[in-house]
């Protein structure tokens, strides 16, 4: 249960920081103009947002961390939460920006991180 739970907080934690880190690049014609303020307005939004990153990132790592009982190493956690990144990213990108192409070399990029997985969770 401890492994569903991590991951599945993992996926609700990743999709929060995705979307508060490039949620504010798709393009909209009103939201063109540059600044101190809009930076500013931008960065004090997408920190309301991750802030809902940290409610589901922290107890991930908790309940999935070998010290506290959990199923999986600090090194394994990790590369779980970095391919949790990735696959909510390549999701969110295809969703909300339609102009970006998914190319070959992005899909041997993508092995090779699933190939770290192997190779983490080899004994």
């Amino acid at each position: 249960m401890r492994i569903l739970g991590t991951i599945a907080l993992l996926i609700v934690s990743n999709s929060f920081m995705t979307y508060a880190w490039y949620g504010h690049l798709k393009e909209h014609t009103e939201d063109r103009k540059t600044g101190v303020w809009v930076f500013a307005s931008t960065i004090l939004i997408s920190w309301g947002i991750a802030f809902f990153e940290y409610i589901f990132m922290v107890p991930a790592n908790k309940i999935g961390y070998q010290g506290n009982g959990g199923p999986f190493s600090l090194i394994q956690l990790k590369i779980i939460q970095e391919v949790t990144s990735i696959v909510v990213f390549m999701i969110f990108s295809l969703i909300f920006f339609k102009g970006e192409v998914f190319k070959w070399n992005h899909a041997v990029a993508f092995l090779l991180i699933l190939i770290a997985v192997y190779l983490v969770f080899k004994k």
